[in-house]
């Protein structure tokens, strides 16, 4: 969707998709608008609790297997086990997804890898198209005016030409970009301090895999440490996801993350779109001269 920057005033029922990087304040933003009575939509989270519930079920039920105590128990339908995930902690979805490496450290195998990745872009791209029905839920079910589409860092990974023109047919795409250089290394090291499962596009596991192999003289996945390969990684994915999300953000609209940082309220998220808006138009005002 694309206004002028009355036209945003004066849309009634605002639609929104948040697009960025992981840790920009996506989620933190959305926390704030939910709050302030907008519908909060969480693409991990519906990933978790509906396209990702049954294979998360049956990851945590294949462990407890190997436990016969449990094992009796749950072939004898004594117990059963049920998914916690929340917006704020998506912790089964994180340990789905897994890391490479070495099994013996808590890795997972590369082919099993690569099978829970593609279930992961299958899923977050079905989350996705189910924002316009979420839409229409939010507004009819639950009276909420305004909606807040929280995407997942990895969206611009996923190649999905439909699924990216339904959200901006439905929603205004917000792109908060890191732009200081300072706060790209802050980014960065967060994520190697404490590595997290991530999705990867399959050509960049293929090269930077083969890259992690050779530079640590190592034959197999099997034998990586994995959290110092999620370590390694991030900073190449981060760097490769930029032009990536700058060319979803020509569909939309940017704001930075320090912009983002300094919103307190309602009225200061609405102020900064608006200001984004005519950023946007004096920009191409100035290429068109």
């Amino acid at each position: 969707m694309q206004f002028t920057p009355s036209e945003f005033r004066a849309w009634k029922q605002k639609s929104i998709t948040l697009l960025g990087m992981s840790g920009v304040g996506k989620t933190y933003l959305s926390h704030q608008l939910r709050q302030a009575g907008w519908f909060h939509y969480s693409g991990d989270y519906r990933i978790g609790t509906r396209y990702l519930d049954e294979d998360i079920l049956d990851l945590i039920k294949a462990q407890a297997m190997q436990v016969p105590f449990l094992r009796d128990l749950l072939r004898k339908d004594w117990i059963a086990i049920r998914n916690n995930i929340k917006i704020t902690d998506l912790g089964p979805v994180l340990t789905y997804i897994g890391k490479i490496g070495d099994p013996e450290q808590g890795g997972t195998e590369l082919a099993e890898f690569k099978r829970r990745q593609a279930n992961y872009r299958a899923a977050e791209i079905a989350a996705m198209r189910d924002v316009p029905e979420f839409i229409q839920k939010a507004r009819n079910i639950y009276g909420y005016p305004h909606f807040i589409n929280d995407a997942g860092g990895s969206l611009c990974e996923l190649d999905a030409p439909d699924m990216l023109q339904q959200l901006t047919r439905h929603t205004l795409l917000l792109y908060i970009q890191v732009t200081d250089q300072a706060e790209q290394e802050l980014l960065i090291q967060r994520a190697q301090q404490a590595p997290k499962p991530l999705y990867y596009h399959p050509d960049f596991l293929d090269d930077y895999l083969h890259r992690y192999l050779q530079q640590n003289q190592l034959t197999y996945a099997a034998e990586i440490e994995p959290d110092a390969f999620a370590r390694w990684v991030f900073p190449h994915l981060f760097r490769t996801r930029v032009p990536r999300y700058a060319a979803i953000a020509r569909q939309g609209y940017t704001v930075t993350a320090a912009e983002v940082a300094a919103i307190r309220d309602e009225a200061d998220f609405l102020q900064l779109i608006e200001t984004a808006i005519a950023r946007q138009e004096a920009t191409h005002a100035d290429h068109c001269a």
